[in-house]
């Protein structure tokens, strides 16, 4: 793919967490991981005093994994990225397109948790913070994850647009197992940014993610659709799917950076299409897509035929008809 978007490449209506609040989410997830190693330890130590020497210090080991680096991933897997520290904090590690984690973030995340954390004492992890632009340890470049901050002034972040109601769920069979998330990331970052650009800018750079797109997904875009409004349905559908994923949703709605569009209820009746079709051609700005932000607009007028006027019982009998044209001397 190419590069489409410069600068850091963080405006996904999420901000990253900097050291200092993600320091005071990991002294909490210490505190209580160490209050529950310290009391799981002694009520084993209690249970098994009878074992010898090499089986104590096995279960030590492992009581150690279990607790300290097993129960960590597990949260955050089951949590979608918050443990408890990071909940009280308002933070979330999510995916570096801004997608919910899976267990392998999680656990190469856990698993370089214990050189960055465990035995180095955070240091490793406090340098790496500092040293990169967004934030992350060596972890999360590892894992392709990006702790986030759940909780921003309202107004500020910047929302993904919802796609056109005629083209909802028209995707839903699309195969996107092998775009990247870097294509991802490209995408919603021109759907949050579309309306700042230069309208043959954002043409152009909606032209070539669409042809990124479908080159990815091996079917071709459908014909007539503007590349700004397939990729805002294609998003829309990928990210439908990660919320049924992730939080079990039978029917997830679609938003971006918190935001939440619903469907009307006459378009899921149609099965994603609107019963008015699609926008009419005038109705669409130079980057192709409606000048309305919710991407309907109403069916254009038709011209009516002009009246004419009839005579009437005050109307004079030789006055000539209405038909714009003087009559001949």
């Amino acid at each position: 793919m190419s590069a489409l978007v410069t600068g850091d490449a963080v405006v996904l209506g999420l901000r990253p967490a900097r050291l200092p609040s993600r320091a005071l989410a990991l002294l909490i997830d210490m505190v209580v991981a160490w209050a529950a190693y310290l009391i799981v330890s002694f009520a084993l130590l209690l249970a098994t005093a009878s074992l010898d020497d090499a089986a104590q210090a096995a279960i030590a080991v492992a009581l150690f994994v279990l607790v300290l680096v097993g129960a960590p991933i597990a949260v955050e897997t089951l949590t979608h990225g918050r443990s408890l520290g990071k909940a009280a904090c308002g933070l979330r590690v999510v995916r570096d397109d801004g997608g919910p984690i899976r267990f392998r973030h999680a656990l190469v995340r856990g698993a370089m948790g214990v050189v960055e954390i465990l035995l180095t004492f955070g240091v490793v992890a406090c340098i790496a913070s500092l040293v990169s632009a967004r934030g992350r340890r060596i972890g999360d470049v590892f894992a392709g994850t990006l702790v986030v901050r759940e909780r921003v002034p309202a107004g500020r972040a910047a929302s993904v647009p919802p796609p056109p109601p005629w083209l909802m769920g028209r995707f839903s069979g699309l195969d996107l197992s092998a775009v990247p998330d870097a294509l991802w990331l490209a995408i919603r970052q021109y759907l949050t940014r579309m309306g700042q650009l230069d309208a043959q800018v954002s043409w152009t750079m909606a032209v070539r993610l669409s042809d990124d797109l479908v080159a990815r997904t091996g079917t071709p875009a459908p014909e007539g659709v503007p590349p700004a409004a397939y990729l805002a349905a294609v998003m829309a559908e990928r990210q439908s799917r990660d919320a049924r994923r992730a939080f079990g949703a039978a029917h997830a709605s679609w938003g971006g950076g918190g935001s939440v569009a619903g469907v009307s209820a006459s378009a899921a009746a149609t099965g994603g299409a609107s019963p008015a079709g699609p926008v009419a051609p005038g109705l669409l700005n130079k980057a192709g897509i409606p000048a309305a932000p919710a991407w309907t607009a109403a069916p254009p007028r038709t011209a009516s035929a002009p009246s004419v006027p009839t005579a009437g019982p005050g109307s004079e009998p030789d006055s000539p008809p209405a038909t714009g044209f003087a009559p001949p001397a």
